[in-house]
């Protein structure tokens, strides 16, 4: 499943996103809330879009939540089937491209999927407090694939169309009419690095 992605969104794309989809963005914030890296893993701290009065702001948070008992692992990827998120903190994660990786030998295979006819993505997720002094953490929704990714991988992160931003923020559509995969045609896939099976 999705356990890393690239954010390489130009602050004057994002702003210019924000303007044309009607929200508003905080005056105090510029393009150091948004920095770029080549690879976000789990753990990795990394900008996230939420709700702030009137507008969306972006804010650090932690890639996973914690383990939910000692011998678990971090929570990176969460179903979203069948659930509802009207009493959950509501996010989406802004992205240049999400990674998949296939084969069984290590190094795996990496491929590289972006979204057609916009200029990035964003994944649709849920965030939480940190506890104590951490900081607050996000993990991404996935549901079943659709056909630009069933070749690679059983699951999906949900990639929100522009449109739709709002809506899973105000949560203004059903979770059904969001948390579903893209037609196909609607990712691009490359691949890479190839794998070593």
């Amino acid at each position: 499943m999705c356990n890393a992605y690239e954010q390489h969104v130009k602050w004057v794309e994002y702003v210019q996103m924000m303007q044309a989809l009607e929200l508003g963005i905080p005056t105090q914030q510029t393009e150091l809330d948004l920095p770029e890296s080549d690879d976000i893993r789990i753990n990795d701290m990394a900008p996230v879009m939420r709700a702030a009065g009137n507008g969306i702001e972006l804010v650090p948070m932690n890639f996973s939540f914690p383990p939910s008992n000692p011998k678990g692992g971090p929570v990176f990827n969460y179903r979203s089937d069948g659930r509802h998120f009207d009493k959950s903190n509501r996010c989406l994660i802004p992205a240049s491209a999400f990674f998949e990786f296939t084969g069984k030998k290590y190094p795996k295979a990496k491929h590289r999927f972006t979204l057609n006819d916009a200029p990035f993505m964003a994944i649709a997720g849920i965030w939480r407090e940190g506890a104590d002094d951490s900081s607050p953490a996000f993990a991404m929704l996935t549901t079943e694939p659709g056909p630009d990714i069933v070749a690679y991988h059983d699951r999906q992160v949900v990639v929100l169309r522009p449109t739709d931003w709002a809506h899973w923020i105000y949560l203004t559509k059903t979770e059904g009419e969001l948390l579903r995969p893209l037609p196909e045609g609607s990712l691009a896939v490359e691949t890479v690095r190839q794998g070593s099976d």
